[in-house]
């Protein structure tokens, strides 16, 4: 049984904004999700392992997923000056994935068979070696719930966790499967 107390105080201190429960029968994964990242709008499509089509197929991510009944939601809320603020999003995004890191050590040592799902695409590298080379970090880098084919803002509201906070704001959203 999942310390959910626990759970928020350890993300809390991890520097999330939020952390919630997650119910994993509440995820979908999606085949038009996965077609958006294919319109490579971030220009990592079919150039980083934790992005499509490197991080797997659907089906392969539904069998990792479903092994899980549980998790947790975190997410890291930037205030900006102004919805073009460049800036203020990344250091909302640099903010969220220094959290993620920290916490995926943290939950690892009590929870080693836990399945870790990020937010955006991988940056550990400069340059990613796919398709070329395997991954130089395998257990230390995450695909995002987008690459895996979650519609981010459905999972939120399906487990009570609000995804957009108003204008002036920005929010990055990852996931733990636990249990």
């Amino acid at each position: 049984m999942l310390d959910m107390e626990k759970l928020g105080r350890m993300g809390t201190e991890c520097g999330f904004t939020h952390v919630a429960p997650l119910d994993v029968s509440t995820i979908t994964l999606l085949q038009d999700v996965r077609d958006m990242c294919a319109a490579n709008t971030c220009g990592q499509y079919g150039k980083n392992w934790c992005c499509p089509p490197g991080v797997g197929e659907i089906p392969e991510l539904e069998e990792r997923v479903r092994k899980y009944k549980k998790g947790i939601l975190v997410q890291t809320v930037g205030e900006l000056e102004d919805s073009m603020d460049w800036e203020g999003m990344m250091e909302a995004e640099q903010q969220h994935k220094k959290s993620f890191n920290k916490m995926h050590r943290l939950l690892e040592e009590e929870y080693p068979d836990l399945l870790a799902i990020g937010s955006g695409t991988c940056t550990r590298c400069k340059e990613c070696t796919y398709p070329d080379q395997p991954c130089r970090f395998p257990n230390n880098t995450f695909g995002s719930m987008e690459a895996y084919g979650m519609l981010v803002s459905e999972v939120c509201k399906k487990n009570d966790l609000a995804y957009n906070y108003g204008p002036k704001t920005t929010s990055y959203t990852a996931c733990f499967l636990i249990d």
